[in-house]
C-alpha cells in the first residue's frame, strides 16, 4: 500500500469517529447547551484525556514505537513480544497506583488544576469531582489501548487501532438516547455521560486485545521489573509524553483560565470539536503512519526513503489542512449553527463559539506541521528538541492567555493557543533545517505554495457566498441551511481541487490509484 493509501486508511477510520463525534457533540449541546453541567462534564473529561495524551498516546507513539520496531527488526517477534510484556506489567502497576491516588485526591485536583474557579459554585464543583472520579478509569483503559495500538501500528496493522475510538462516540450517543427517552435531568445526563466514557474505554481495550490475538501477538503478564529496555523506554517517554500532549496542555491552561467565565469551557470544547476534524483525520493519520515507517527506514539506513516519507507527508498534510483552515475561518458561524444550534444551544452561543473556532483554525496548519516534524526527531530517539518546542509553546500560550482573556474573553484563549502552535512548528522546522535532518524538495515547496494559492481562491468564493446569502446560511429552515452549507462547501471544494489538480499542487496519479484501490475494496 502507498504512503497516501496508508494515510487514507487511518484517516478514513478517524473520519468515521469524528462524524459520530459531531452527532455526540450536537446531542450534548441540545441537552446541556453551555450551562453548568456541560462545563462540569467537559472540565472533568479534560483531565483523564490530558493524562491519556501525555502518558499514553504521546509517550507510546513517541518512545515505544521506535523501540518496539527495533526489537522486531533486530530480534523478530519473539524479542518484541518479550519487550512488550515487560512494558505492559510496569504500565499496569503504574496505572493502578496513579488511578487510586487521583480518585482519592480528586477534590484537591479539581480545586487547583482542573477548574479552580468552580469553587465559587459548590454544586458545579461537586459534580465535576464526581464526574472526574467516574471517568478516571478511562485513563487506565486508554493507556493500555495506546500501547496495543502502538504494537499494531508497528506490525503495519493500522485500521483497527484507528477504528477503536468510534466506540467512545457510539456508547456516548447510546447513553444520550437513553437519557432522552427517560427524560433525565441535566445533572443525571452528566452522570450518564461519565459512565458512558468509562464503559467505552473498557470496550476499546477489549477490541484491541482481540486484534492482537488475531495477529498471533497475545500478551501475558510477567512480574514488573525495571529492565534496561524498560528504563530506556521511560527515559525516552518522559519528554515525549509532555511533547505529545502539548495541544492538551495548552487546552488545559485555557480551561483553567476559562473556568472564571460561565459557559466558556463548554464553548471551547464545542469549537475544538470542529477544529479537531481535519487535525484528527490528517494530523493523527500522518503521525500514526509516519513514525513506524520512518523508524524502519532509518534502522535500514535508507535515507532516500526517509526523505521521501517526509516530503510526501508534508505535501499531503498541507494539501488538506490549509483549505480546511480557510473554510473554518471563513464559514464558522453557518457551520456552528448547523451542527449545534438547537435546544439549549442559542444564537448567542453560536456567535461566541464561531469566533473561537475561527481563532483555532488559524493554528490548524501549525498543529499538523508539528505532527509531521516531531516523528523525524522521535525516530532518531531525540526527545529533547520536541520538548524544548513544547516548553516554548506552553510559555507563549500561558502568557498570551493571561493577556488576551481579560480583553477578548474566550476567543483570546483560542488566539493564544494558535500562536503557541505556530511558534512550536516554526522552531521544529528551523531545527530540522539547521541539522540537515530534512530539506523539502523543490517540488514539495512548489506544491505547498500552489496549495496556499488554491486555498486563497477558494476562500474568496466562501467569503462572497457568506456576504451575499447570509439568510440562506443562517436564518432559513434546517433543510435549507443544510443544503446551502453543503452546496457552499462543495463549490469551494470544486474550486480548490480543480486549481490543485490543474496546476500540479496535487498528484492526479496518486489520487487515481487511491480511488481505484478503494473501489476494489
Amino acid at each position: 500500500m502507498s504512503l497516501i493509501g496508508k494515510f487514507a486508511s487511518v484517516g478514513g477510520a478517524t473520519m468515521a469517529s469524528r462524524v459520530l463525534g459531531f452527532v455526540r457533540e450536537a446531542m450534548i449541546a441540545a441537552f446541556l447547551g453551555a450551562g453548568p453541567v456541560a462545563d462540569a462534564f467537559y472540565a472533568a473529561f479534560r483531565f483523564p484525556n490530558l493524562f491519556r495524551r501525555l502518558f499514553a498516546e504521546g509517550a507510546f507513539n513517541a518512545a515505544f514505537v521506535p523501540l518496539f520496531a527495533k526489537e522486531i527488526e533486530g530480534g523478530g517477534q519473539v524479542a518484541a513480544k518479550k519487550f512488550a510484556e515487560q512494558v505492559l506489567s510496569v504500565l499496569i502497576l503504574s496505572l493502578f497506583a496513579l488511578s487510586a491516588l487521583a480518585m482519592i485526591f480528586m477534590p484537591f485536583l479539581v480545586g487547583t488544576i482542573i477548574a479552580p474557579k468552580f469553587a465559587s459554585d459548590p454544586e458545579k464543583f461537586d459534580l465535576t469531582v464526581l464526574l472526574a472520579r467516574i471517568m478516571f478509569p478511562y485513563l487506565a483503559a486508554m493507556s493500555l489501548v495506546a500501547m496495543m495500538a502502538g504494537i499494531l501500528n508497528s506490525l503495519r496493522r493500522y485500521f483497527l487501532a484507528a477504528l477503536a475510538p468510534i466506540l467512545l462516540n457510539v456508547v456516548l450517543v447510546a447513553g444520550l438516547v437513553a437519557a432522552g427517552y427517560l427524560s433525565l435531568s441535566a445533572p443525571e445526563v452528566g452522570k450518564v455521560l461519565g459512565w458512558s466514557v468509562t464503559i467505552s474505554g473498557i470496550l476499546q481495550l477489549g477490541l484491541l486485545v482481540w486484534a492482537l490475538k488475531r495477529e498471533g501477538f497475545g500478551l501475558g503478564f510477567v512480574r514488573p521489573r525495571l529492565t534496561p529496555a524498560v528504563k530506556r523506554l521511560l527515559w525516552l517517554a518522559l519528554p515525549a509524553a509532555v511533547t505529545g500532549g502539548i495541544t492538551q496542555i495548552n487546552l488545559l491552561v485555557g480551561q483553567i483560565i476559562a473556568s472564571a467565565q460561565d459557559g466558556a469551557i463548554a464553548i471551547i470544547n464545542y469549537a475544538d470539536r470542529l477544529n479537531q476534524l481535519p487535525l484528527g483525520v490528517i494530523g493523527i493519520a500522518i503521525g500514526v503512519v509516519l513514525l513506524p515507517e520512518l523508524s524502519r527506514a532509518l534502522k535500514a539506513g535508507d535515507m532516500k526513503e526517509a526523505q521521501h516519507l517526509q516530503n510526501r507527508s508534508l505535501e499531503f498534510g498541507m494539501a488538506i489542512t490549509v483549505p480546511a483552515a480557510f473554510g473554518l475561518a471563513l464559514l464558522p458561524e453557518p457551520i456552528i449553527a448547523l451542527v449545534f444550534e438547537r435546544g439549549a444551544f442559542t444564537r448567542e452561543t453560536t456567535i461566541v463559539t464561531s469566533q473561537v473556532l475561527a481563532a483555532f483554525s488559524i493554528g490548524l496548519p501549525a498543529f499538523v506541521l508539528t505532527k509531521i516534524f516531531t516523528p523525524v526527531f522521535y525516530a532518531r530517539e531525540d526527545m529533547r528538541t520536541p520538548l524544548l518546542a513544547s516548553a516554548v509553546s506552553v510559555v507563549v500560550n500561558i502568557g498570551g492567555s493571561l493577556i488576551l482573556f481579560p480583553r477578548m474573553g474566550v476567543m483570546g484563549l483560542a488566539i493564544a493557543t494558535s500562536l503557541a502552535g505556530w511558534l512550536s512548528a516554526l522552531y521544529l522546522g528551523q531545527r530540522l533545517l539547521a541539522r540537515e535532518l530534512f530539506r523539502p524538495a523543490a517540488i514539495t515547496v512548489r506544491r505547498i505554495l500552489l496549495v496556499v494559492a488554491g486555498a486563497a481562491l477558494m476562500g474568496a468564493l466562501l467569503w462572497w457566498v457568506e456576504a451575499t446569502f447570509p439568510h440562506l446560511l443562517l436564518d432559513a429552515s434546517l433543510l435549507v441551511r443544510l443544503g446551502s452549507v453543503l452546496l457552499t462547501v462543495a463549490a469551494g471544494a470544486v474550486v480548490y481541487f480543480g486549481f490543485a489538480f490543474t496546476t500540479g499542487a496535487l498528484d492526479k496519479r496518486e489520487f487515481a490509484r487511491l480511488l481505484k484501490r478503494r473501489k476494489k475494496v
